[in-house]
């Protein structure tokens, strides 16, 4: 089992906890930012996170892992790779997460969905609105790290592999902001 200080020990080796002034995907301001790719590019790293997903919800019989563009598709592949299924991801288009490329599947299809860090939860409400528009049967939720320290609910089973509360501000409320700090803009939702 893949404990949450390990998930930490991974961030931390790899250089993926930052700390800074930052605006998130969510437009929320923070102090820290979890650089996912800075882990996701060690191959041997992802094995082990992807591997504690499969653990997890190997006994769900699910069929499909979905995850959300971009670090929930690497996500997603390698989660579904170690449990010999299928792996697609959604992309945003015309504002909002949707199946492109061909991919689909049945409805009653079991899903599992991926994505690595939630603030706010926006993205995985996306893909879940995605599955369920296609009548997926949504099995569960594993993320990489919950930095709301709990405080969103999906209304599925949901899986951290590691829950931090790091505060997150409105830009009007940021004490960063306040100070004059300028921010470094992260995230991947215009991509």
């Amino acid at each position: 089992m893949l404990t949450q200080e390990r998930v930490l020990e991974l961030f931390k080796e790899s250089g993926a906890l930052l700390e800074g002034h930052f605006k998130l995907t969510s437009g929320k301001h923070s102090d820290r930012y979890l650089e996912k790719f800075a882990v996701l590019q060690h191959p041997a790293f992802t094995s082990e996170l992807c591997g504690e997903f499969a653990r997890r919800f190997a006994a769900d019989d699910l069929e499909l892992v979905v995850g959300p563009a971009t670090g929930g598709i690497v996500l997603a592949f390698e989660t579904a790779r170690q449990l010999g299924k299928r792996a697609i991801f959604t992309e945003r288009e015309e504002g909002k997460m949707q199946f492109r490329r061909g991919f689909s599947f049945e409805p009653g299809t079991r899903v599992l969905i991926v994505e690595d860090i939630v603030t706010t939860g926006g993205s995985v409400v996306e893909v879940i609105e995605a599955v369920e528009a296609w009548q997926g049967n949504i099995v569960g939720i594993g993320l990489l790290a919950d930095r709301s320290g709990g405080k969103v609910d999906f209304g599925y089973r949901t899986e951290p592999l590691m829950e931090l509360a790091i505060e997150a501000w409105q830009p009007d409320e940021c004490p960063l902001c306040a100070q004059g700090m300028p921010f470094t803009e992260r995230g991947s939702r215009k991509l």
